[in-house]
């Protein structure tokens, strides 16, 4: 059951963001012993839109950025790299303490030794994130998008980014734009606030097309019933996830396409990579499958972007869960935690597994 996609529009993909950069230590070492850092300008959003982009197809940033800031100089810079247009206002910093960006401090880790991820948020500029400042009826109305794709880490991320991501949902279900919703459920960014963010959670899926999702996403955002344990067994987690998602469908009609990813981790440098797609009626599995890890942060991103441009293409949805898992395998293996492909040739190659030199 395919998507249908607006036509004529400015934009095939959109998202709303709050951006900022990531320090890795060099040559794979722990982040606390290490002297010497690669810098990386990241948001989990712009890295699902980096798949469409670097393959051709527009795409729009909406974030917010620290006026006269050189990181902010950084970050639009980088954008630009990746092919991605900008809209966003400049916000003063206000004093030493006021505005930045968010830090991503991220080590990769190494064989038996897993990475480890801490964020360092205080007083980021994307939690200023508001409609006010962004013209949605000429985005949506005028110019037009086919798809909007977010994101439950900026709707969580304070009061004024929920009613953003709320506003935009709105405003693209009015204009026939479609909405994908990933629910990357935060248990530090929902503390003290899970009624008023649950309310808005519910309304986003219940308007949205695409849901994405592990078990412990649509459990605590959604308030789903979770799938009956599987233990270890594989063929039982994928059983337990279907269940779960056929709960999903009777109470968000409106979805037509849920994901998710499987990852069984052997060390951090081979991964069990696999997914599992449902579009309408019709389930897609890919069981996990060994591939190298070089850096895993950004495999999920990858597989959220491959996904929705292979919807954008408008392929055979039996394409979409291929594409997407192969987009989320080449993404572990750069530095960067976002997808860069050469081409589309270079993703099916991952799929099918041939990774032989091309002279």
């Amino acid at each position: 059951m395919a998507i249908e996609l607006k036509t004529d529009c400015k934009t095939s993909l959109l998202v709303a963001t709050s951006m900022g950069v990531r320090l890795t230590p060099a040559n794979g070492q722990p982040f606390h012993c290490s002297d010497t850092f690669k810098i990386q300008v990241t948001s989990a959003e712009s890295n699902v839109a980096s798949v469409s982009a670097f393959l051709g197809l527009p795409v729009k940033v909406l974030t917010a950025f620290v006026k006269d800031s050189p990181v902010a100089r950084l970050i639009k810079d980088d954008l630009a790299r990746r092919h991605m247009a900008v809209e966003g206002p400049e916000v003063e910093q206000a004093d030493p303490w006021g505005f930045r960006h968010q830090f991503n401090l991220a080590d990769s880790g190494l064989g038996s030794r897993g990475p480890r991820v801490q964020n360092d948020r205080a007083g980021e500029v994307g939690r200023t994130l508001n409609v006010k400042d962004f013209d949605l009826e000429r985005i949506f109305g005028e110019e037009g998008v086919q798809i909007v794709h977010l994101s439950g880490l900026i709707a969580a991320l304070s009061p004024d980014t929920g009613q953003f991501c709320l506003d935009i949902a709105r405003a693209a279900r009015k204009h026939g734009t479609r909405i994908s919703f990933d629910l990357n459920y935060r248990a530090s960014f929902w503390t003290g606030r899970e009624q008023a963010l649950h309310e808005i959670f519910t309304e986003i899926a219940g308007i949205s097309d695409i849901l994405i999702g592990n078990e412990e996403d649509f459990q605590l955002c959604l308030g789903i019933e979770g799938p009956e344990a599987g233990g270890e067994d594989l063929a039982a987690k994928i059983e337990g996830f279907k269940g779960m998602i056929d709960r999903v469908k009777a109470s968000y009609p409106a979805a037509s396409v849920f994901a998710t990813t499987l990852r069984e981790v052997v060390n951090a440098n081979a991964h069990r990579w696999g997914a599992i797609v449902a579009e309408g009626d019709k389930w897609h599995v890919v069981e996990p499958r060994e591939i190298g890890v070089l850096d895993r942060i950004g495999g999920g991103d990858g597989f959220v972007g491959g996904l929705l441009y292979a919807i954008l293409k408008e392929w055979d949805p039996a394409k979409w869960i291929q594409f997407g898992w192969a987009s989320g395998a080449l993404v572990t293996t750069l530095l960067t935690d976002y997808a860069q492909p050469a081409d589309e040739e270079q993703i099916w190659s991952i799929w099918a597994g041939n990774a032989r030199v091309k002279r």
